[in-house]
C-alpha cells in the first residue's frame, strides 16, 4: 500500500453499518487494518445470519482492503490473544453498544494498561453517555432525533428517509475515521492514546450546523420543504421528463439560474421574479412543463456541460458508466463487484483499492504471525480452538 496511512495499524471488531465502513476509509488510505471476527460466526455462514448465509462474502465491498483474524473472545485465551494484538495496534475500533467491550474484558481501561499509546474507537447511535446510550436504534432513529429527517421531504409531504448515508455513513463511519486520524496525530506528539466517542446523533447533528447557522440570521424557515435549498424554490428541484426520468436543478445564483432559463428557452421578462416566493409555486409548475417535453438524456446533453447547474439523476447501475465518472475513475471494478475507488486523492502518496473482503478468519495464521506471535504460539491457538478460519483451514 502507498496510502498516507501507510504503516498505521487498526484492529476492527467486526460489526455491521458504520464501523466498517470507516475501517474501510483507513484501509483504503494504506492502514493495515486487521478484522477480528468471532470464531464461532467464522465457522456457521461466514458471519453472516442465516439469511444472508447464500451471499457470497467477497462481494460486500465494505469490507475491502483488510485481513481477518477469527478469534474465541468468549474464552481467556482468545481475549489475551486480542490484548496481544492491542498491544501492537495504534488503533481499536469497536461498534458495539457500551459496556459490550468492557463485559468481554477488552475496555478501554484495559487495553489502554497494555497499550498506552493506542487510539480507542467507540462507534455508536446514541454515545457513550445520556440517557439513550444503552438503547437500541437504526440511522432513521439517530438522524430523526438529531433533526437532520425532517428535512428530507417537500412541503406538506412527510420525511423520506435518505438511505443510511447521513447517520450511519455521514455522519457515523465519517466522522469515526476523522476521529481516529486525530487522536493519531495527538498520540504521536504526546505518546498517549486516548478514547474516541464517535455517536451518529452527535456527527449527524454536526452535519445540520449549515443550517442553524441559517436559522440564526433570519435566512432559514425551520419549514421544511419552503426554503431555496430544499425543494421549495423552483431552481432547486428534481423535475420529471418526458420518459419518467427526472433531471436536478441547482441553479441557486442569479446568472445560474439565467443560463438555466435560457437553456430551456424561456425568457426571464415573461417569468415572474425568482426571489419572490408567492410566485415559486407557479414557477414550479413553467419548469415542470418544459421539462416534460424532452427525455432525462435529451436534457443532460442541453444542461449538464452548462453553468445551468442541472444533471440527470442516475441510478447506482448508471452512474458507474457516466463518461465524466469514468474519466476521474471514480468507480473500479474489482473481481466483478464495481465500488467506488478510495477517495480523497492525494499527489504524492495515492491511496489503492486494498485486497477483496476477507471470509472471516482466511488470514488468522498470516496476521498473528505478522503482528508478532512466534509460530509456535500460532500453531497451539490454531490447534486449541482459540484462533481459526473458514473451514477447512489452511496453515
Amino acid at each position: 500500500m502507498t496510502g498516507p496511512l501507510t504503516g498505521v495499524r487498526v484492529l476492527e471488531m467486526a460489526g455491521l453499518g458504520p464501523a466498517p465502513f470507516g475501517a474501510m476509509l483507513l484501509a483504503d488510505m494504506g492502514a493495515d487494518v486487521v478484522r477480528v471476527d468471532r470464531l464461532t460466526r467464522a465457522t456457521t455462514g461466514g458471519g453472516y445470519e442465516k439469511s444472508r448465509q447464500a451471499a457470497d462474502p467477497r462481494g460486500y465491498a465494505m469490507n475491502r482492503g483488510r485481513r481477518s483474524v477469527a478469534l474465541d473472545l468468549k474464552s481467556p485465551a482468545g481475549t489475551e490473544t486480542l490484548l496481544r494484538l492491542a498491544q501492537s495496534a495504534d488503533a481499536l475500533i469497536e461498534g458495539f453498544r457500551p459496556g459490550v467491550m468492557e463485559r468481554l474484558g477488552l475496555g478501554p481501561d484495559v487495553c489502554l494498561a497494555r497499550n498506552p499509546r493506542l487510539v480507542y474507537a467507540r462507534m455508536t447511535g446514541w454515545g457513550q453517555q445520556g440517557p439513550l446510550a444503552h438503547t437500541a436504534g437504526h440511522d432513521i432513529t439517530y438522524i430523526a432525533l438529531a433533526g437532520a429527517l425532517n428535512n428530507f421531504r417537500r412541503h406538506g409531504e412527510r420525511p423520506v428517509p435518505p438511505l443510511s448515508l447521513v447517520g450511519d455513513f455521514g455522519g457515523g463511519g465519517m466522522l469515526l475515521a476523522f476521529g481516529v486520524v486525530c487522536a493519531l496525530l495527538e498520540a504521536r506528539a504526546h505518546g498517549r492514546g486516548q478514547v474516541v466517542d464517535a455517536a451518529m446523533v452527535d456527527g449527524t447533528a454536526l452535519l445540520t450546523t449549515l443550517f442553524h447557522g441559517l436559522l440564526a440570521q433570519g435566512r432559514w424557515r425551520d419549514e421544511p420543504g419552503t426554503n431555496f435549498a430544499d425543494t421549495g424554490a423552483p431552481y432547486y428541484e428534481v423535475y420529471e421528463t418526458a420518459d419518467g426520468g427526472y433531471i436536478a436543478v441547482g441553479a441557486l445564483e442569479g446568472p445560474f439560474y439565467d443560463e438555466l432559463i435560457h437553456r430551456l428557452g424561456l425568457s426571464a421578462a415573461d417569468l415572474p421574479p425568482r426571489d419572490d416566493q408567492a410566485h415559486w409555486p407557479a414557477l414550479k409548475e413553467r419548469f415542470a412543463a418544459v421539462f416534460r417535453t424532452r427525455t432525462r438524456d435529451e436534457w443532460a446533453g442541453l444542461l449538464l456541460a452548462t453553468d445551468s447547474c442541472a444533471a440527470p439523476v442516475l441510478s447506482l447501475t448508471e452512474a458507474p458508466r457516466h463518461p465524466h465518472l469514468q474519466a476521474r475513475g471514480t468507480f473500479v471494478e474489482r473481481d466483478g463487484v464495481v465500488q467506488p475507488a478510495p477517495a480523497p486523492r492525494f499527489s504524492r502518496t495515492p491511496a489503492e483499492l486494498g485486497a477483496v473482503p476477507p471470509l472471516p478468519g482466511e488470514q488468522t495464521g498470516d496476521v498473528l504471525a505478522s503482528w508478532g506471535f512466534a509460530p509456535d504460539e500460532v500453531t497451539k491457538l490454531l490447534d486449541t480452538g482459540v484462533a481459526g478460519g473458514p473451514a477447512p483451514y489452511s496453515r
